[in-house]
């Protein structure tokens, strides 16, 4: 069994926090299908854009681990009416990554009538078992 200390998983987290935080050109995306590239991500599966996401300071985890929390969205811009989204991608758009990826609480709809909205989520890091 492995023992990380709190700063290892920081470290990786505040990544993620400081490389979307700190540049307007990083994106989130609703995508209809997990995207694993960055071009999956802001092209082939695209539904969705919301420029400069925020993300929260890494904090603990609920069960044990580390997390940061993505901000609530009510102003996502939808880039395919009727689009199915089931996950999110966060990107660091100047330099072509796709920083991480996952399915959405629930799936969802959008039409370009409409914003698309998300309510804040985590994304964690689990103590090694």
């Amino acid at each position: 069994m492995a023992l990380l200390h709190n700063d290892v998983f920081d470290n990786g987290l505040g990544s993620l926090k400081t490389t979307v935080n700190n540049d307007i050109t990083e994106n989130l995306y609703i995508c209809s299908t997990l995207p694993t590239t960055f071009t999956e991500a802001s092209v082939t599966y695209k539904v969705g854009t919301k420029a400069a996401p925020q993300v929260a300071t890494p904090s603990e985890r609920t069960g044990g681990g580390r997390e940061v929390v993505v901000a609530a969205i009510n102003d996502g811009v939808v880039n395919t009416n009727g689009g199915s989204a089931g996950y999110y991608a966060l990107t660091d758009d100047s330099a072509s990554k796709l920083l991480a990826a996952g399915a959405l609480s629930s799936a969802q709809t959008v039409y370009t009538a409409n914003p698309f909205t998300l309510a804040a989520f985590a994304i964690g890091i689990p103590d090694p078992a």
